[in-house]
């Protein structure tokens, strides 16, 4: 028998504590180099789970080299790496240096990317929020990069600004002022996307314990650039469903209780169909949001990626243009409107902001790509940018009411699910005790992937959360996804209920 002990109340996923607890015994020496394991299925059977929650685990703990399977022979454990030896007086190295004992920090490896890689290509996946390649409008980027290889190429090729190339700043000055914002060119920053944007304001504001305030769940790589920075990072939970006295989008109380309570340094929140939930702040939780900030003087950060994308109704404004306290620094990008490979975002903030900005990045990268620069600008000039957008909030129209008709379809009673009116994400909650990895882990097997919950959470995970990203999915594609889930998952609550009724009846004493 192997001695593991699961804890299945707990939000850490099975396969997980598999492979953590096996990877411990290896690394104690109870299980030595040549021990065999039992089989994926033995184990399952002993451990009460089901025989991929153990296969899961075993390919893990393969990938890392600690265990190998042998066709019809077994599984056996591998050992782990020796210790480096000491160098010589020649001064080559004897042995291999162990790279983890040198990292400044112990980042968790349990990232939203590790879902992404070796997916295969018939497989339906939810998982990425980012817009379709096969829409990409390829021949007019091109053109736009050949233009201004002719007419600038000498000085786009050349070293540059780091707030950024000056006729791309003049353009999303005119784009911002089109939408309501009077914004000066000193008040704007060119960034790498606005994963960099977060980064530099990131190094800019926060020494190791300030405080920030985070949506709960976020955006995951604004969970890694906090936590890799040792600040302080405060949760404010973000409501799904509006009731009378409060919208959607993160909790007010809890952020009010939270400023009086703490002394906070930024407030970082997505008010458009926010990532994950998809959820939307309302102009009067805006106002209050704002006034919130204004009394406490608490920075806050818009990130704004996600709000060109509402489909068919009036825009709601940005925290940006409601501000009359210069307190918001607000981010945006073309990942999500066009392209996620370009890395062209930006940054508009006071001037004071902006300027130390600049020299973070300048210190960080010296500046983002000119030639992408360039040609986004090109791009933005022609229309192309603009006539894009419209056609892609057609596609992604369809594919959400797609979405939301096949949950309506095929998931049991008892499932719930944000309706957002644009961005890419739908956030989905399963009955109370079901465990979202686990799911996850059952449909891998029929080609079904999605991103669990626990991923966006960075405190008090809720386990029976998961995303839909939609956009990237035709709406075939995304009924067939949705009917295989819901198939899978009511399969699970038939082995639930099935579970439940052979439970022995508790004795009843005879007085």
């Amino acid at each position: 028998m192997m001695p593991l002990q699961l804890q299945p109340e707990s939000h850490i996923p099975l396969y997980i504590q598999i492979r953590d607890q096996l990877r411990a015994l290896v690394h104690s020496g109870e299980l030595r180099p040549g021990d065999r394991i039992p089989a994926s299925r033995e184990l399952a059977l002993q451990l009460g789970v089901h025989r991929t929650t153990v296969a899961n685990a075993y390919a893990e703990l393969e990938s890392e080299g600690l265990i190998r399977g042998h066709v019809g022979r077994g599984t056996y454990i591998q050992g782990v790496a020796e210790a480096p030896k000491p160098v010589t007086a020649s001064g080559n190295g004897a042995g291999r240096v162990r790279w983890e004992t040198l990292f400044a920090d112990e980042r968790g490896e349990e990232t939203l990317n590790r879902l992404m890689p070796n997916v295969s290509a018939d497989a339906i996946s939810f998982v990425a929020a980012r817009p379709p390649e096969d829409l990409f409008p390829l021949e007019e980027f091109r053109n736009c990069c050949n233009t201004v290889l002719k007419s600038d190429g000498r000085r786009i090729l050349q070293l540059g600004s780091s707030d950024g190339y000056g006729p791309l700043r003049t353009t999303l000055q005119q784009l911002l002022r089109s939408e309501g914002l009077p914004v000066r060119e000193g008040q704007i920053l060119v960034t790498g996307g606005c994963q960099q944007a977060l980064d530099l304001l990131c190094k800019a504001f926060l020494r190791p314990g300030d405080s920030v305030v985070l949506e709960n769940p976020t955006y995951p790589g604004a969970i890694a650039i906090f936590a890799g920075a040792r600040v302080r990072c405060l949760d404010v939970p973000v409501r799904t469903e509006s009731n009378g006295s409060a919208s959607t989008g993160i909790d007010l109380d809890a952020l009010e209780y939270v400023l009086v309570q703490n002394r906070v340094k930024l407030i970082v929140l997505t008010p458009d169909f926010q990532n994950p939930t998809g959820t939307t702040l309302s102009v009067a939780g805006r106002r209050r949001l704002l006034d919130l900030a204004a009394r406490h003087q608490v920075p806050l950060v818009e990130d704004h990626i996600y709000a060109r994308l509402r489909l068919g109704q009036a825009g709601v404004p940005s925290l940006k243009a409601l501000d009359r306290d210069g307190l918001v620094i607000h981010i945006d990008s073309v990942s999500k409107m066009a392209f996620p490979g370009l890395r062209v975002g930006w940054c508009v903030a006071p001037e004071r902001v902006i300027e130390r900005l600049r020299l973070v990045k300048q210190a960080t990268d010296l500046h983002t790509d000119q030639l992408a620069q360039a040609a986004l600008t090109e791009f933005i000039q022609r229309g192309h940018l603009e006539r894009h957008l419209l056609k892609m909030r057609k596609v992604y129209g369809l594919r959400l009411a797609a979405l939301e008709e096949a949950l309506e379809k095929h998931m049991p009673e008892g499932v719930r699910w944000t309706r957002p009116v644009g961005g890419m994400c739908v956030w989905v909650t399963l009955p109370a005790g079901f465990d979202a990895t686990e799911l996850l882990v059952h449909l891998r097997e029929r080609n079904v992937l999605f991103a669990p919950g626990r991923y966006f959470y960075f405190r008090n995970p809720v386990p029976n959360t998961l995303r839909l990203a939609f956009a990237a999915l035709d709406e075939r594609r995304i009924a067939r996804g949705v009917a295989t889930m819901a198939e899978m998952l009511r399969t699970e609550m038939r082995k639930r209920q099935k579970g439940i009724r052979r439970q022995p009846r508790p004795a009843v004493a005879l007085v």
